[in-house]
């Protein structure tokens, strides 16, 4: 338990720290600096720590095991990087709404920096790409939305990382 402790610890702390570099390229100077601080939080914390396996999101595990995560639960609805936190359901309908622009970019590092956490030596400058195409039918994310994030990871797979994260700073 204190292994999984101090891995999933320095986990989310080399996953905050890749992010907050990301972002601050980007101009996202706030979300840089209180991007998933809720991984802090008791429910979100201890909970991964028990679900803990160092190549990916211990959500995935707890999904497994349980069916769903409250550790998913209670991150989804803090952080408005994520795809989910825009969405609702009404009626038995999907209802989302698109995403700001700063949210767009914060989920471009969020990926980027989980891939770079979870592949280690493997990640690629396509890696995030790869993933989102790869999960394209599982999720529920608005055409705008998807479209810009797509040009975005389609930008860090084709051209040097600094300059990606230029060209997407600058796009209004």
């Amino acid at each position: 338990m204190l292994t999984n402790f101090l891995k999933h610890l320095h986990t989310i702390n080399k996953h905050r720290f890749l992010v907050m570099r990301l972002c601050f390229k980007l101009g996202l100077y706030w979300q840089g600096l209180t991007h998933d601080l809720s991984k802090y939080s008791l429910i979100e914390f201890f909970t991964s720590v028990k679900y803990f396996t160092g190549t990916k999101s211990p959500i995935d595990k707890e999904k497994k095991i349980k069916g769903y995560s409250d550790c998913w639960l209670h991150h989804k609805g803090r952080n408005k990087h994520h795809w989910q936190y825009w969405t609702d359901f009404q009626k038995g309908q999907v209802i989302y709404i698109e995403m700001p622009l700063k949210y767009i970019k914060e989920m471009l590092a969020d990926r980027i920096a989980a891939c770079m956490v979870y592949q280690k030596k493997d990640y690629r400058a396509n890696s995030a790409l790869n993933f989102y195409l790869n999960s394209q039918e599982r999720i529920l994310i608005p055409p705008e939305t998807s479209n810009k994030l797509h040009y975005y990871l389609s930008l860090v797979a084709e051209k040097p990382l600094d300059e990606a994260l230029h060209i997407i700073k600058n796009d209004r």
